[in-house]
């Protein structure tokens, strides 16, 4: 490994990052502006070169990547000088205090073609990662709240807030999770210790897809608490980096409806295995990593920014005593002069709304969507990320869409079995699910009441009457399942062995017989 980086700030946790570096070979240069530390740390690695100055660091050659683990208010100083100097950056959270000058830092390391991380270490956590994994397969459902804890007794802090110094380690989480910035946030807290410094605070974030987070973080608690609780509307995860074994949990409970009364299923906890690693040290590998392969890290810069804008609004919500404040503007989607889109809403980023469409109030649509000619969306209903309403279509209050969903032309949903004219059913809508990837061909007609299964496919003009299981090929009056499809929607041909490998995208999958009814799972990795 080439000694190559230098690590500037040893102090609180900068030593931690001096520590890593050298057990991975890479440890050219510590710096620190206080001799104290610099002589307590630098007598623990005394083959590595030692500098007071910023500039001496900058002006040697030898360094390619500069770690900067200063107190935050010089992040921004210090990422500008070494960009300017050709170095690589490693910038610990938050990337700088400003928006503007986060945008700074980004444009000036695309400018130079230098690679930029920001130090959000809980994405590399082995447990994060298998937790944003299951989240992406489905395990968990649709995601419907998330809520995270970060609560310690000190370490007390002037130069931020409890808000800068805790909360920056959910959000990242949070938005890595779901994959969307929020629509909005308001947060709340109180200065105990210090006058106009937050102690605690809470924040709320609500997402276009319908998700709402909460964020409690404190440093004047009785104990310590790290947790990260994601709920599903089929599993709920909990992730406690505070226990020493069990981290990651998985709750198969639910909500049964009985005489029209909600009533909860509770299941035991199940242990997610997953392999622990110290998560400093391979984000530490990750940086070293794409300081050769010149790849784009997993934390760069424009996922810092974005960590950073929503920062900036809570502390904006934060002295406005908990004013809800807006993320983006409703320029960053386009609505056609002729359609009406009524207030309240949510639209994410790059959606189009077509031709004469009409979107109702407290409709949640997620970003790079497209409607269509001619489209009603009705009160209240969820639409997920990149998904294609057609011309023609009628989407009524009852039906919630996931991610990537297609639905062709004239398709029809329903949410009621027994309308009648006369009689007024207004909130008792029965609802219908439609999962991530599935597609609806052009002319179907969905019955409310049931599920669109992930990648599934329902042919043109069908009926759909019952649940429809992930990756079904169904078609007919009513639908029946003729076959099963991948994910990128060829047609699967399952063996003997019920194994099928995709002809086009080369995707594996198994299928599970039990009794009447069979399951299609993938199996790559």
């Amino acid at each position: 490994m080439d000694r190559n980086i230098a690590v500037v700030g040893c102090g609180y946790w900068g030593k931690n990052l001096v520590r890593n570096f050298a057990e991975l070979g890479a440890l050219h240069t510590i710096c620190d502006s206080s001799p104290e530390v610099l002589s307590k740390i630098g007598s623990l690695y005394p083959d590595v070169n030692k500098e007071t100055r910023l500039e001496a660091v900058l002006a040697n050659t030898e360094i390619q990547g500069v770690v900067i683990s200063s107190p935050a208010v010089f992040h921004y100083s210090m990422a500008k000088q070494a960009l300017e100097a050709g170095k690589d950056i490693f910038v610990e959270k938050p990337l700088s205090l400003t928006v503007k000058e986060g945008e700074e830092i980004v444009k000036l390391a695309e400018k130079k073609g230098r690679i930029l991380m920001v130090g959000h270490v809980l994405e590399y956590h082995p447990g994060i990662v298998k937790l944003k994994q299951m989240v992406d397969a489905g395990e968990l459902g649709k995601i419907n709240y998330i809520y995270s804890s970060r609560l310690n007794l000190g370490k007390f802090r002037t130069e931020e807030n409890i808000l800068w110094s805790f909360a920056p380690h959910d959000i990242s989480v949070i938005l890595l999770l779901l994959d969307e910035l929020p629509q909005g946030v308001s947060a709340h807290g109180g200065c105990y210790l210090h006058q106009n410094i937050a102690d605690v605070t809470v924040t709320t974030m609500s997402f276009s897809s319908g998700v709402r987070a909460h964020i409690f973080v404190s440093w004047l608690h009785p104990y310590k608490e790290q947790k990260l609780v994601v709920v599903g509307d089929k599993n709920m995860a909990v992730f406690d980096d505070v226990a020493p074994e069990k981290k990651l949990q998985l709750y198969e409970h639910g909500i049964e409806w009985i005489d029209r009364v909600p009533v909860p299923r509770k299941q035991e906890a199940t242990t997610v295995e997953f392999t622990m690693a110290e998560p400093l040290q391979l984000e530490c590998q990750h940086f070293l990593d794409c300081l050769k392969s010149r790849n784009k890290p997993r934390t760069d810069g424009r996922s810092g920014l974005k960590v950073l804008q929503v920062l900036d609004a809570c502390q904006k919500s934060l002295q406005g005593h908990g004013e809800n404040i807006p993320l983006g503007d409703s320029t960053s989607f386009f609505i056609h002069p002729s359609s009406i889109i009524e207030e309240p809403y949510s639209v994410g980023e790059g959606t189009k709304i077509w031709h004469f469409s009409h979107i109702m109030p407290n409709v949640n649509m997620g970003r790079s969507c497209t409607i269509g000619q001619n489209v009603f969306i009705g009160e209240n209903v969820n639409i997920g990320n990149n998904v294609k309403i057609q011309n023609n279509v009628s989407v009524y209050d009852g039906v919630v869409i996931e991610d990537d969903v297609f639905c062709g032309p004239s398709c029809v949903f329903t949410n009621i079995k027994n309308p009648r004219s006369h009689i007024s059913q207004k909130g008792k809508y029965v609802p219908t699910l439609v999962k991530k990837g599935a597609t609806i061909g052009a002319n179907a007609t969905i019955v409310c009441g049931n599920i669109i299964g992930r990648y599934s496919f329902i042919g043109a003009g069908s009926l759909v009457t019952k649940d429809i299981p992930d990756h079904a090929l169904a078609y007919g009056s009513p639908a029946r399942i003729k076959g099963w499809v991948c994910e990128c929607g060829a047609k699967l041909d399952f063996g003997k062995a019920n194994k099928a490998k995709c002809s086009k995208c080369d995707k594996e999958y198994t299928k599970k017989e039990s009794g009447d009814k069979a399951k299609v799972e993938s199996i790559s990795t």
